[in-house]
């Protein structure tokens, strides 16, 4: 018998070890799969299941097909609560895809209304009078306004949400949420009322959070970041529904390592250079590979050499103007497509090859990579830094994996990384 109870869509797969990394620590056994298909790998003892999708940046009638198969296959295990996930900078454009897909779920829920929640006061997101901040700077100001796939223009969450979304967008601000759950639950209910559909809520501080995830206890759907599921999960452990114990022991994995990168965000670049003071890096010519010349036999007879003597970094991150000229010459869905595929044949050929530790910066680098290597599904284990967790593969073949987002981790990164995985 399923003791699923919470079951998760998220829009990226980095995201989603994000989101399954916050579930875990609250004490929910959790277990990341990979795409809709992967369902079929949950274990049956798992109280959480984190879906892990490419849908951010696709078109949006695809991403709500692809959010709406993997919740009717989480229902279809038990679950009762749905989460729908997506980026603590709520990385979208004006058609979405959060909107639509916040929209569908709502249908497929039969909810009325539901919460929109990026804060991650953990990693500076935070959210005031609906508007959107990174540390201290709106997010318009932030370095995400240059986001390669989805630059941020408008901090202010309800105008960005109401562009996308077919319902009413309201705001439950941070004078209602400091007064607790009591009042953040007055507040649902007196928006529903007045016929809104979503409201973005304020929160500047995990206690705002934890305040949050109560009032949501009896909402079948949630949206938002990882920030909220802590909340979440002690609304099933109070119910006496989850045990609450933290499992996240991971078994030890043997084999060669291998660092990618391919974001381009500030953390990642400055985790790149701080890499290459203890590891060799080799860069991934993108205007080489974008004019037609096939630069992965290279790169990985160039990994090869070092193969199993030390980790070796392989990286196309390069400043936002290097990447905007890129881009500007080959269109920027290309040059994004032709690198992923890039990374995606260097990770398959080094697997075959004996590899079986990888560590990955970007979010769509990080798909690309799991999809090469045939993974469907992941074990939760010890955080490496906020918002990201060490994980084993479950399946015929074992990797130990460490999946972050762009804009996670502090500067030495990929040496922390491999010191947690196991």
């Amino acid at each position: 018998m399923s003791r699923l109870l919470l079951g998760c869509v998220a829009d990226d797969y980095t995201g989603a070890s994000d989101l399954a990394n916050t579930l875990a620590k609250a004490g929910l056994h959790t277990v990341q799969t990979i795409g809709p298909e992967g369902l079929d790998h949950a274990p049956d003892d798992a109280e959480a299941v984190v879906a892990a999708l490419k849908s951010r940046s696709i078109e949006p009638a695809e991403a709500v097909r692809m959010s709406v198969d993997a919740w009717r296959r989480l229902k279809g295990l038990g679950a009762r609560q749905c989460y729908f996930k997506y980026c603590s900078t709520f990385d979208s454009t004006d058609r979405g895809n959060i909107g639509p897909v916040m929209d569908a779920l709502l249908e497929e829920t039969g909810s009325a209304f539901t919460i929109a929640s990026p804060s991650f006061p953990e990693t500076g997101r935070t959210v005031y009078q609906g508007n959107l901040f990174v540390w201290s700077q709106p997010l318009n100001e932030s370095p995400l306004k240059d986001h390669p796939l989805n630059p941020m223009r408008d901090a202010n969450l309800v105008r960005v949400l109401e562009r996308q979304s077919r319902t009413r967008i309201g705001l439950v601000d941070w004078q209602t949420v400091m007064q607790g759950p009591d009042a953040v639950r007055a507040a649902f209910d007196v928006l529903r009322k007045a016929g809104v559909g979503a409201a973005v809520v304020d929160a500047l501080t995990l206690g705002d959070l934890a305040a949050i995830g109560a009032a949501c206890r009896d909402l079948a759907l949630v949206t938002g970041a990882s920030g909220l599921a802590g909340g979440i999960a002690r609304n099933f452990i109070e119910a006496g529904l989850a045990s609450g114990r933290n499992a996240t022991d991971l078994p030890a994995v043997a084999g060669p390592e291998v660092l990618i990168a391919g974001s381009c965000s500030p953390a990642t670049l400055a985790q790149v250079e701080a890499a290459g003071q203890r590891y060799p890096v080799l860069r991934l010519d993108v205007d080489a590979l974008l004019a037609g010349t096939d630069v992965v036999p290279a790169l990985h007879e160039a990994v090869m050499a070092r193969f199993g003597e030390t980790p070796v970094l392989v990286a196309s991150s390069a400043p936002p103007d290097s990447v905007r000229s890129v881009q500007d010459r080959h269109g920027r869905e290309e040059a994004g497509r032709r690198v992923e595929e890039a990374f995606a044949r260097l990770a398959k050929g080094l697997a075959e090859a004996g590899a079986r530790r990888f560590v990955v910066a970007g979010g769509e680098t990080s798909g690309a990579v799991v999809d090469a290597l045939g993974v469907k599904a992941l074990r939760i284990g010890p955080e490496i830094a906020p918002g990201v967790p060490a994980t084993v593969s479950l399946g015929p073949v074992t990797y130990a994996l460490a999946l972050k987002s762009g804009n996670f981790g502090g500067p030495n990164f990929f040496s922390d990384a491999l010191e947690v995985m196991p």
